[in-house]
């Protein structure tokens, strides 16, 4: 007889997805930091100039995009761990969501929205 299990490797991939946004999200702050310790100036104009050029914005957005994707995977790891009654986990799934939602969204608007 043939068990057949439900949702294998969703584990795999959940675990794979952390670890690759986990190492973008590294790269990004390497690149950000080698950037900043050669900026010359950090008022409003220097940190204006550094995100001005438009593959450091999409780089900076794709950043916050693995940083949501990231904290998503923890957290819904965690709610299904330390969650168990299903209408719990569903709210705390659902605001965890709409609150990354917002983050990408706040940063996309700050990024691309200037005068």
């Amino acid at each position: 007889m043939k068990r057949n299990v439900g949702g294998a490797h969703y584990g795999v991939i959940g675990w794979l997805a952390q670890r690759l946004t986990g190492l973008l999200l590294a790269v990004y702050t390497l690149a950000l930091g080698l950037r900043l310790w050669r900026a010359p100036v950090f008022d409003h104009a220097g940190w204006r100039a550094l995100f001005e050029p438009v593959w450091m914005r999409h780089a900076t957005l794709l950043f916050v995009f693995a940083l949501c994707w990231h904290a998503w995977l923890g957290m819904r790891d965690v709610y299904m761990d330390y969650l168990h009654h299903t209408g719990v986990r569903l709210a705390a799934h659902t605001l965890t969501l709409l609150i990354l939602m917002g983050c990408l969204l706040w940063a996309a608007g700050i990024l691309w929205g200037r005068p």
